[in-house]
Formats: structure tokens, sequence, C-alpha cells
């Protein structure tokens, strides 16, 4: 019998819960690695998120991470975002809303899987818990806007929030959307493989990007309404999901 060659089927990356501090350090150490920055990367959130960790079954290693935040739209401003979004519309939204933090990848993993794999156990947690609402800030390199002009634009034009929902602005140096008309192609290969993603869902950003020097960055709030993926795109992600369940051992 072949004992290695089926312990090695299924999906490469699976995806889990971190399961004690030892985890949690793991997911810091890789966002500091991401994010360019010396040490780990932590801050006061952490303690009141749940964490998220994707490994390499081959290897064991640590390839993506991601943190949970519950929350409702009566304590949305308790959120990371709301330091640099004014979120009062947000405030009204009925239901349970997510967000989705500190989202990274190794550097020297680029396989398409790891981010089916990262989305895979975000819905079983999202049917789980009843969420009606993910959001966060969905990040481009560096603080140079006229690099992403035409992703920008290509936003502002096509996905921005509803009305009732749109995000204010609250940090000091922002960046509008709005722009000359892009060229599509260009602007879908500046965005940032997590937000492509959330737009094919039907997901919607805010008006601006805000300008964040600490972390080198430009961000976009991003959100997605549950209720509004499509739902042939919910039956993939449940089935990609239960693939990669873990198995009782």
């Amino acid at each position: 019998m072949n004992v290695v060659g089926r312990a090695d089927a299924g999906p490469r990356f699976v995806a889990r819960q971190a399961d004690g501090a030892g985890d949690v350090e793991r997911a810091q150490a890789l966002r500091a690695l991401s994010f360019g920055r010396a040490g780990v990367d932590c801050d006061g959130f952490d303690a009141d998120c749940l964490h998220f960790l994707v490994e390499d079954r081959r290897s064991g290693a640590l390839v993506c991470c991601y943190r949970v935040l519950p929350l409702t739209g009566a304590t949305i401003t308790r959120s990371y975002s709301a330091q640099f979004y004014d979120l009062a519309r947000l405030a009204a939204f009925p239901g349970s809303v997510v967000e989705i933090g500190r989202f990274c990848t190794h550097p020297d993993a680029q396989d398409p899987d790891i981010l089916r794999a990262a989305w895979g156990a975000l819905t079983t947690y999202v049917d789980a818990n009843g969420v009606a609402l993910l959001f966060g800030c969905s990040s481009f390199q560096g603080v140079e806007p006229a690099r992403y002009a035409d992703a920008f634009a290509m936003l502002g034009a096509r996905h921005c929030a509803p009305e009732a929902w749109m995000p204010g602005i609250k940090a000091p140096e922002v960046v509008s959307l709005s722009g000359p008309r892009p060229d599509l192609r260009r602007a879908s290969e500046l965005m940032p493989p997590l937000l492509r993603t959330y737009l094919l869902m039907g997901g919607w950003v805010s008006d601006h990007a805000v300008v964040d020097r600490a972390m080198n960055t430009l961000h976009v709030f991003t959100g997605l309404e549950i209720a509004a993926i499509p739902e042939a795109r919910k039956r993939l992600l449940r089935a990609d999901a239960e693939v990669r369940a873990p198995k009782p051992s």
C-alpha cells in the first residue's frame, strides 16, 4: 500500500484557524516579512481577532494568513478600518459584519490555489456565523497614486459603494478615485489579487484611496455583501471549502 501517495492526495494548501499563541506569532512574523517590517507585525486589534493560517501540506510552511474581527453595524467604528474611514453610514447596516485584515502571502508563494484555500476557510466561517457583510482595506503597494491611475479610475467608475453605505473621508491624506477613461487592461494588471476577487463577487469600494505612509500603501475601503454574491459563485466557494475541510484523523 502506498501510504505516502494517499497522504499526499488532495489540495496542497489548506487553511485553519490559529491554535494558540504560537500560531498567532507565526502569522505576525509572516505579516512582518510581507509588509517589510522588522521583527513581528502586531497591534492592539490582534487580541480581539480570530487568526487564520494557510499552510503547505507538503512542507508545513505558512504561506498566507489573515485575521477576522467579528462586529455588528453598530460596533463597526471599533474596527481597524474606522481609523481611516468615516463609517457612520455603515453603522446602520443590518446583520453581522466581519472585518478581514492583515491579509498577506509569503513573498515566495505565488500559487493562486493559496487564495482559494483562504477563501474556502472564510466561506465556512461566514456560513457558520451568518455573516452579512465582509469588509476591510485593500492595499496597493507604495504611496505613488499616479502609478495606479488606471486602476483607481476603473474602481471609481464601476465599483463604488452604494450611496447608503459609502464611507466618508477621515484620513488626512486621500486620493480621489475619479479620473479620465482608464486603460482597462492596465487597470486589471494593477489590481491586487484579493481586491480582484472581491470585485468578481460583487464587492464595492470607497470613492477615495487613503495614503498610508506608515504601511507604505495606498488602500481603499472594500465591502462585500454576502447576499449579493452570485449563487453560482457561492456554490463554487462552498464546494472548495468542503474539499479543504480538515478530515478526521
